[in-house]
């Protein structure tokens, strides 16, 4: 392995949510901060602080590796586009993305129902008002919308870059978007990794990550007014 390959490797790692995830949430613990509150359900505090300091510490690694190695973060980022009509783009693939979730969910209940293992999303717990919905949708946007689609270019970049090109990465980026997010059951999880491959592709044709952040943040948003509105 190439000592810039070896290095790239190292930067996707680090920013891959894992490491940075488990370091908040030892620290998180240090301070008596837990997942689960004493009724065994998510804790808001928790699951905000932890979305939020891993949102930052993870936008301050990608803009420090990329500067480290002399590349200007918004040109890697958001490239030569105007950020207004790119985000009327996201506007537009909102809808892309139901359907694309519309028909994981109908496939699975037609042809794999054991896939939907979970019954209750474990984030609908969080939302009980108007103003944990509001929380929640700012760190849905922050978290989801705008830190996912940082951490999404920055890998697919590198391995264009040093690992193997862009199929590879977005393959291997989208399988684990999916297990990311596991705890609401498989069906999601496999949704979840097309959406990953939708919205990398959707980068690597743009160059732009403006509308997958608008269409990333939009579709949480819209999610979690479902769950205010009808609990499911």
């Amino acid at each position: 392995m190439t000592p810039l390959r070896f290095v790239a490797a190292v930067e996707v790692i680090v920013c891959s949510g894992l490491p940075t995830q488990l370091a908040i949430a030892g620290i998180l613990a240090i301070f008596g901060v837990t997942a689960y509150d004493a009724h065994g359900q998510l804790s808001r505090t928790y699951v905000y602080l932890l979305s939020l300091l891993d949102a930052a510490s993870l936008l301050t690694l990608v803009w420090w590796f990329l500067s480290a190695h002399g590349e200007g973060p918004w040109t890697v980022l958001a490239g030569s586009r105007r950020l207004f009509p790119e985000g009327l783009r996201g506007l537009l693939q909102i809808p892309v993305v139901f359907l694309i979730v519309v028909a994981v969910m109908l496939t699975v209940q037609r042809f794999a129902p054991a896939l939907h293992d979970v019954e209750t999303n474990p984030f609908q717990g969080l939302v009980r008002g108007a103003a944990d919905a509001a929380m929640l949708g700012a760190v849905a946007v922050v978290s989801g919308g705008i830190r996912e689609e940082v951490q999404r270019a920055f890998i697919l970049h590198r391995f264009e870059q040093h690992l193997g090109g862009r199929r590879l990465g977005l393959v291997l980026s989208s399988a684990a978007f999916g297990l990311g997010h596991v705890i609401q059951g498989r069906d999601v999880a496999l949704a979840t990794a097309l959406l990953g491959a939708f919205w990398g592709w959707i980068y690597l044709r743009r160059r732009s990550i403006a509308s997958t952040v608008v269409s990333h943040s939009g579709f949480n948003l819209a999610e979690i007014f479902r769950y205010t509105l009808y609990g499911a």
